[in-house]
């Protein structure tokens, strides 16, 4: 670690860089409050106290009323754009970098619970008798491994999202979810052959159905088996949604882009996203620990 604080500093002062910490925490944690912004484009009408505006559709006559703010940001009559900000709330509020953090948090989540579905019917596929689902598997496994996470993205967002229809939100989460899956149905496969063979003969002789037997006596030993390697295959999860900042979606590493751009502290920025993402999958590896002691006493 010393080494490493040591190379950064050589590195800054080589290029003569000038640290500005100071910018990066309102980016974090903003105590300039939240803003309120328009719900459409329209025209700004002020109340006579102050203490309250309208907002009138510039289409239609639909017309929102808003009242909870501290300071007003446009005047009387101003015509505004739908996410203009036209007041201000005081208090605590999160800054862009958390809010890519939530998102980044959100898609890695629900990416990881699909992925895991796709992966464990996948994986029970490349062990089953039918020779069909084997090969159906097996196809699948190779053709995402051995394409780009980047292509495939490209390829939900803009051929599948634009033909159904799909968000960049939900067309990220099914890009992640049926890459990871692919990674996931080789560790539920690995975990279900290290299971000796002799545990599915005698949960069948006991005269369980092969799906009872594998569902009560072979997954559960296969998950115990795999959890380090699902672990870090989650993680890896994590780190690989930075991709999705190209469908224009604000996750942290976009959100981080856009405040280099405002800050011009590329240094400070990228070390705070870096501790965000360290902060992420330390929380999942020290769970993972955590499950894995409690297994091992079962």
């Amino acid at each position: 670690m010393a080494a490493l604080g040591y190379g950064v500093y050589a590195a800054a002062q080589r290029v003569d860089y000038n640290w500005h910490w100071e910018r990066i925490p309102q980016y974090v944690v903003s105590f300039d409050g939240e803003e309120v912004v328009a719900p459409f484009d329209g025209f700004v009408k002020l109340a006579d106290d102050g203490r309250s505006l309208e907002v009138e559709s510039l289409r239609t006559a639909e017309r929102v009323r808003i009242d909870a703010f501290d300071r007003v940001l446009s005047g009387d009559g101003d015509l505004v754009f739908e996410g203009d900000a036209i007041a201000m709330r005081s208090g605590i509020a999160a800054g862009p970098l958390v809010w890519g953090l939530w998102l980044t948090l959100k898609l890695s989540a629900l990416s990881l619970l699909f992925a895991l579905g796709i992966g464990v019917v996948a994986g029970l596929g490349r062990v089953a008798h039918n020779p069909a689902a084997r090969a159906l598997s097996a196809t699948y496994v190779e053709l995402i491994r051995g394409t780009p996470l980047l292509v495939q993205i490209f390829i939900f967002y803009f051929f599948v999202g634009t033909v159904m229809n799909l968000s960049a939100f939900t067309a990220g989460v099914a890009a992640l979810s049926v890459f990871t899956g692919a990674y996931v149905a080789e560790i539920v496969r690995a975990g279900i052959e290290a299971v000796p063979r002799g545990q599915m003969e005698a949960a069948r002789s006991l005269g369980l159905s092969y799906p009872q037997a594998m569902r009560h006596v072979v997954l559960p030993q296969a998950f115990k088996k795999s959890l380090p390697s699902l672990a870090g295959q989650f993680i890896n999860l994590i780190k690989d949604s930075s991709l999705v900042s190209v469908m224009a979606l604000t996750d942290l590493t976009k959100a981080g882009r856009e405040v280099v751009s405002s800050t011009f502290s590329p240094f400070e920025v990228w070390f705070t996203v870096a501790a965000m993402y360290l902060l992420l999958t330390g929380a999942l590896s020290i769970w993972v620990r955590r499950l894995e002691r409690r297994l091992a006493h079962d």
